[in-house]
């Protein structure tokens, strides 16, 4: 199985039942400690899938603090935000963890690691409706990666190494 884990398995693992589990929002608890984190539900989020700048390209990377592949990438996407940041390039990181470990987990990782690329939280429990418009190609499985701009879009479901995703931000930069 590719990446981490499958999203949709692990929900219905976590919530049992989903019909029976009604999701919370979590802004109001984020917001005390980091004022900058968004928590956004998916209709929020795609904003962050199509934005328009004509001179910027964009790297968008699904992860999670549970998910091991992604939290050893995580560098190499702070490693790129630094190095081509004066080069029209944003790169912005979509936490998929629970709304429930927002508090225990999420917050504790953003302080320790310090990470400077924007943050962003998806608290949208619907994932057989938003994966897909994310990506048709998109299993679910993380970590996942979008990279574009106005002319290119591509779709990762996979880990990177620094050179490796270098390598493909340069074919959207040439």
């Amino acid at each position: 199985m590719k990446g981490c884990i499958v999203l949709l398995m692990l929900a219905s693992m976590c919530f049992g039942n989903m019909t029976d589990f009604k999701p919370r929002s979590v802004k109001d608890q984020v917001v005390a400690v980091f004022p900058d984190l968004k928590v956004l539900d998916f209709d929020g989020l795609e904003a962050y899938l199509n934005k328009k700048d004509k001179r910027k390209t964009y790297v968008v990377n699904f992860w999670a603090t549970w998910c091991a592949p992604c939290v050893k990438e995580l560098p190499s996407f702070e490693q790129l935000n630094a190095r081509y940041k004066d080069q029209n390039v944003e790169v912005i990181l979509i936490s998929l963890d629970f709304p429930k470990q927002i508090e225990t987990k999420l917050k504790p990782f953003l302080k320790k690691n310090t990470l400077k690329s924007e943050v962003v939280v998806l608290d949208d429990v619907d994932s057989n409706t938003w994966i897909p418009k994310v990506s048709k190609a998109w299993s679910g499985a993380i970590p996942a990666t979008i990279i574009y701009n106005q002319q290119k879009k591509e779709f990762y479901e996979r880990s990177f190494t620094y050179s490796e995703l270098e390598i493909e931000l340069k074919q959207f930069i040439k």
